[in-house]
């Protein structure tokens, strides 16, 4: 290893070639490990953000590591007791301990480590802004027939993130004061939010009343049976947030939600055509198979209409990719918080979404890639994300086809990471299955029962980690795969008898 220039600098000569070099500065490395060295305690402003691969010079990186497993460890880093882990290191003519020793003679106060220790990881940030473009030119010129600019964009992006995260010093203890102002400002536009709401209102009153709206980084779980809803409940959701959506400017120009919200929909069964009509068909109270058909009237195509009219300037934002990645789906919900602004995600559904982990690991393994990495996307992101699953088959051997968390696919990872898992049940779609002899006393038994569930939905809420669990009665027009408020008989108006 070349010899390093210890505290000075050498001048130009006038035949020397002024070229550019990655930006560092090795006094600055020079100055924390020295003040690392002399008091140990510096470690402690650093530790939190500041790695071995952030400095530049790889003697200073091995030192650092050094540094960092003696103190780790409950021992005093010093020049005496670090030489002896550095003695294969060649400086060019300078022993270790000499320039431990220096660095140690040198070195900057405990006060200014954190300061140099942030200039240290920023000029790291920069070198490697300028690696990921180095690279994206050199892959661009000279990429293979397999790899789509897509997919170049989407690994570009992932690698920025993992700069902008890897070593972020924004995290580690707060003063409890903090807490308590930022549970106040929630608990104040709750009150000034459309009903009351601590979270975003999903359109549906009792339901909002069992979990106070979707909540800021909560991984929310939609799970049922086939042609129990699912989707038209996660749809019926998300369009009502969107149509709810209000803003107010801020000073510095951007805008804040004030209530409902931007939405962000990655529909990975259904094609965004499909979803459009689900939606027009909720909106017009025209049936969806109807329209599909173009078996429908002239008052109806003016309904159909008007409502595609109204929804134009709706905040919703559907990505139909089949087969995508949790990285991949990472990355666009990034881009769009990042171009559009985005308060909700719905994933439509888990089991459609891939891992990154080799062919040879198993699903549940996959799977739980998958929901750690949508939890860990709904806290970096601060929205909350609905994501659907499927239920095992096991639910249809039982007698009570009433779900349960057990009935989840690979139910550990899922029932672990979310913090709220609901169940959408009808007890209408079973029963209708199960017709006796039209004409015998069971078949109006079977009537009666049916008149009793028709049109009626069950929301089974199974856990929630801030809030009650319970189950809520909803309205579910199948036509229209419409979601409602159910009319009880105690909401009701008063009548009037004659």
């Amino acid at each position: 290893m070349a010899a390093i220039e210890l505290f000075s600098s050498r001048a130009l000569a006038p035949t020397d070639v002024p070229q550019r070099v990655l930006p560092q500065n090795i006094e600055a490395e020079q100055a924390l490990l020295g003040a690392i060295i002399i008091n140990n305690d510096a470690y402690d402003r650093v530790s939190d953000f500041l790695k071995p691969e952030h400095f530049h010079e790889p003697i200073h990186q091995r030192i650092y590591e050094n540094l960092a497993q003696l103190i780790r460890s409950g021992k005093i880093a010093t020049p005496i007791t670090l030489k002896t882990f550095l003695s294969d290191v060649d400086l060019g003519g300078v022993s270790i301990a000499q320039y431990l020793a220096r660095l140690a003679s040198e070195a900057t106060t405990i006060i200014n480590a954190g300061q140099y220790g942030r200039a240290i990881y920023e000029l790291a940030t920069r070198r490697g802004l300028i690696t990921i473009g180095e690279d994206l030119v050199n892959t661009a010129y000279h990429a293979t027939v397999e790899l789509s600019p897509s997919a170049q964009i989407e690994e570009a992006e992932r690698k920025l993130y993992e700069i902008a995260e890897s070593g972020a010093y924004a995290g580690g203890f707060q003063r409890f004061s903090e807490a308590l102002t930022t549970a106040v400002d929630m608990a104040e536009k709750a009150y000034g939010r459309s009903g009351s709401l601590s979270g975003i209102s999903t359109g549906l009153i009792d339901l909002d009343r069992l979990m106070g709206g979707l909540q800021s980084s909560d991984l929310v779980i939609i799970a049922g049976r086939p042609a129990m809803g699912k989707t038209a409940l996660a749809t019926n959701i998300a369009f009502n947030i969107a149509k709810s959506y209000s803003y107010k400017t801020k000073p510095d120009g951007t805008h804040e939600t004030t209530n409902g919200g931007i939405v962000g929909f990655f529909s990975l069964e259904m094609s965004s055509e499909q979803l459009a009509t689900r939606i027009i068909a909720e909106q017009s109270g025209v049936s969806s198979s109807r329209i599909r058909r173009g078996d429908i009237k002239e008052n109806e195509f003016q309904r159909i209409s008007d409502a595609a009219r109204d929804m134009q300037t709706v905040p919703f934002f559907i990505d139909q990719t089949g087969g995508i990645s949790i990285a991949q789906l990472t990355a666009r919900a990034r881009r769009l918080k990042r171009q559009r602004g985005l308060d909700v995600l719905i994933v439509d559904y888990l089991q459609l979404l891939s891992g990154s982990k080799s062919k040879g690991d198993n699903r549940v393994q996959e799977l739980t890639e998958i929901t750690t990495g949508l939890k860990a996307l709904a806290k970096e992101l601060s929205v909350p994300i609905v994501a659907l699953s499927q239920l095992s088959r096991q639910v249809e051997s039982r007698d009570d086809k009433h779900p349960q968390l057990s009935d989840l696919r690979e139910s550990g990872s899922i029932e672990q990471d979310a913090d709220v898992v609901m169940f959408v049940y009808r007890e209408e779609y079973y029963l209708k299955n199960k017709e006796p002899r039209p004409g015998t006393e069971d078949h109006l038994k079977w009537m009666s029962e049916m008149e009793i569930v028709h049109g009626k939905a069950e929301v089974i809420i199974a856990k929630q980690r801030h809030g009650p669990t319970g189950t809520v009665q909803l309205q579910f027009e199948a036509e229209m795969t419409r979601f409602s408020n159910l009319a009880d008989e105690d909401k009701l108006p008063e009548r009037i008898e004659d």
